[in-house]
């Protein structure tokens, strides 16, 4: 959610030059989502073939690139396989901490970097994980943790490490049972049932803070000082990418299970939600029309998500009944924002749609400019909005 004061500043129309501040160019490929702090936006991109990764910062106000440095180099490298065309090389996004950038591709590497010179401080190379299909998984800061999440073919696990030093404090493995075993007792399809893609949401719960973490068949939470589980939601999808949605008011975490064919379930989040609730915290399930992709966003007691092929709904938080839908064209991978009582979805063919958050639907603007095609999350600082396209960062201002 943005800001109120940042809402208000932000334009509703733009084209390839109206309320266009300035943008910045971009080598090779990535939809690493920007993040920014301190005037700086920091993001990721790698070759093709994911032999480089590399991290940009740009500065906010001109458009000029800081930084730019080759991270990591990769002799070997997993293929995209099925996942070409949608995921790449450089697809988690970076997490800012004081003074600090914490940068992750993945197995590839992770490591956190000064953010005023980008030199490293520490990185890390030994975290195991046959990503299959690329990774996804995004870091997650919170108290000092650096919190990590691996679901590939061959294990699946969520690890914190310290966040100076590197460090890891815990590691705790899924307890899914993905009930994909052949009759060799091997897993099917090379372990490709058992992938996940998805950044966990942090929650306070009572005195207890939370990781809500999806994976393949199964949702965990774990405690984030220990690592220990906490209790599970068991589902019948795969693919799981979307981050919980958790509405504090309400007490609910909003889970959308996995690819084609998810559900998007409400469960009840409290002291008492605690071992296997799948047949005891579940408020109510969505089964059909909901996104692979982007994440839904909550606002005044509605839920707003839109599909992979641009079919937009409305949604009661307490009931999950449907109270609108609305086609807006094109394919969409990237979140929306929610700004004020506006909501803003940029699709893959750039299309930026401005859309009212209300119980009615109701199109505010249309904004047609290819080249701010793109397959990741807007960001929003001082007024501005920024988009990956797929050649440049473009920062929309009011001019």
């Amino acid at each position: 959610m943005v800001a109120d004061a940042d809402a208000e500043r932000l334009p509703i129309h733009w084209t390839d030059t109206e309320n266009v501040a300035w943008k910045a160019p971009l080598h090779d490929k990535g939809h690493s989502s920007p993040v920014i702090r301190d005037g700086k936006i920091w993001l990721t991109t790698a070759t093709s073939d994911g032999k480089q990764q590399f991290v940009i910062a740009i500065d906010e106000q001109t458009g000029k690139i800081l930084h730019d440095k080759l991270l990591f180099e990769n002799e070997e490298v997993e293929e995209l396989g099925g996942a070409v065309g949608f995921n790449n090389y450089a697809a988690p996004s970076c997490v800012l901490g004081p003074g600090a950038v914490y940068v992750h591709f993945g197995s590839y590497g992770t490591a956190k970097l000064d953010a005023e010179t980008a030199e490293v401080i520490w990185e890390r190379r030994d975290l195991p994980c046959q990503h299959f299909r690329g990774p996804g998984s995004s870091p997650v800061l919170h108290d000092n943790k650096l919190v990590l999440t691996f679901d590939g073919v061959d294990q699946q696990y969520t690890t914190a490490l310290d966040a100076e030093t590197g460090e890891t404090i815990w590691r705790t493995d899924r307890s899914t049972d993905y009930e994909d075993l052949g009759d060799d007792g091997k897993p099917l399809r090379d372990g490709d049932l058992r992938k996940a893609y998805c950044t966990p949401a942090i929650v306070q719960v009572g005195d207890q803070t939370q990781i809500l973490s999806v994976g393949a068949r199964a949702m965990q939470s774990y405690d984030l000082e220990t690592g220990k589980e906490l209790w599970t939601l068991r589902h019948n999808s795969y693919n799981a990418g979307i981050r919980p949605l958790w509405v504090p008011e309400k007490k609910l975490a909003i889970i959308n299970t996995g690819s084609r064919g998810a559900q998007l379930v409400a469960v009840r989040l409290d002291e008492s939600t605690r071992g296997d609730v799948t047949d005891s915290h579940v408020e109510w399930v969505r089964e059909r029309g909901n996104p692979r992709f982007a994440k839904p966003i909550e606002h005044d007691g509605l839920i707003f998500q839109v599909t992979d092929n641009g079919v937009l709904s409305c949604i009661d938080v307490n009931t999950g009944e449907e109270l609108w839908k609305k086609r807006i064209s094109g394919d969409y991978l990237a979140s929306p924002i929610l700004a004020g009582d506006r909501l803003y979805f940029f699709n893959q063919s750039g299309l930026g749609t401005v859309v009212k958050a209300q119980r009615e639907p109701e199109i505010i603007a249309t904004n047609d400019v290819p080249e701010m095609a793109t397959s990741a999350c807007p960001a929003v600082s001082n007024g501005a909005i920024y988009v990956r396209g797929k050649e440049y960062l473009f920062k929309i201002q009011k001019r």
